[in-house]
């Protein structure tokens, strides 16, 4: 593998930061509403969810100890 010296290297760094294409600011908000909502549902969901075990563990403690 050949050697890239430094100048070399931060030359095809800017080249390469050249091709990057940055979202608009309503991409940007439209991606973070997204986000926000499927963060809401998830830990709707996670809630559900640990509340269906929890009520299993504690349905199970009851009959061992019963």
């Amino acid at each position: 593998m050949a050697k890239t010296s430094p100048g070399e290297f931060i030359r095809q760094v800017r080249t390469e930061i050249g091709k990057v294409v940055w979202p608009t600011r309503q991409e940007t908000v439209q991606t973070a509403i997204m986000v926000l909502i499927m963060t809401i549902i998830l830990a709707f969901f996670f809630l559900g969810v640990d509340a269906v075990f929890a009520a299993i563990v504690k349905g199970l403690l009851s009959l061992a100890q019963g």
